[in-house]
């Protein structure tokens, strides 16, 4: 799988942009990023998104993306989410006051989005992928997501602080490759971390412990104010196999 970063931060600055994985050109997982990082035609090309949790980091360009490919895209966009945040979005963006409601544009039976719900711990067959979505230790039903294909599984948490049950299952998949997982504050703003459920580098360090061994881990969504100190705090850590995201646009490939 080819895995695009087109945004991996936890906050929105000049070079920083907030979370969007896209895989393979059609498959994208949150939607922080896409309508500014990809070109109207690529936007078009997505069929299925995944969206992990409400924040907004995580869906605004939800709104731009369906802005931009009305009466451009054949068939609507397939976006896949528990269903609390599915009624959030619903609720509270495209709500025809902060956006239009493009799930009904331009009609009901055409709609450029399409919103489904998934069931927590139920695989998926969505395209060519295999996705389990699972609960994460994040506000209002966040879930992270196992992507699979014939030959790899790649673990996403989003955004989460430490969690047990996507680790519990991570150590059961064969076919794991990378685990994009997310790191938010240094470590003197731990209380705040704690609050809001992310990671520091002194909670991510016991959270190693139950991951899979020998699985690169690839850490995003460093709040930009913070990312220098962050840095250092996860170079202590003196762990080979984590890699911290360096820029947006970073592709990997498992």
């Amino acid at each position: 799988m080819k895995i695009q970063v087109l945004g991996g931060h936890g906050g929105l600055a000049q070079g920083c942009s907030t979370t969007s994985f896209l895989i393979d050109h059609k498959l994208l997982i949150d939607a922080g990023a896409v309508a500014s990082k990809l070109s109207v035609l690529d936007q078009s090309r997505i069929d299925n998104i995944l969206i992990s949790h409400c924040h907004l980091d995580h869906i605004k360009d939800l709104a731009f993306i369906c802005d931009n490919c009305f009466g451009v895209k054949g068939k609507p966009f397939e976006v896949y989410s528990h269903t609390t945040v599915n009624d959030i979005i619903k609720r509270h963006l495209l709500n025809d006051i902060v956006w239009p409601d493009f799930t009904k544009l331009p009609n009901e039976m055409n709609p450029t989005m399409h919103l489904n719900n998934l069931i927590p711990e139920k695989k998926i067959r969505i395209a060519d992928y295999d996705v389990t979505p699972v609960k994460v230790k994040h506000p209002l039903d966040a879930m992270g997501y196992i992507v699979e294909n014939q030959e790899s599984a790649i673990l996403f948490t989003l955004d989460t602080g430490p969690t047990e049950r996507i680790w519990e299952l991570a150590r059961k998949n064969k076919k794991l490759k990378a685990i994009f997982t997310e790191i938010s504050f240094p470590n003197r703003f731990q209380s705040v971390a704690d609050v809001s459920e992310h990671h520091t580098a002194q909670t991510l360090r016991p959270e190693l412990e139950k991951m899979p061994s020998d699985i690169p881990i690839i850490l995003t969504h460093l709040k930009p104010n913070f990312r220098h100190e962050i840095l250092k705090e996860v170079e202590a850590l003196g762990l080979k196999r984590i890699h911290v995201l360096e820029k947006d646009g970073e592709v990997f490939n498992f």
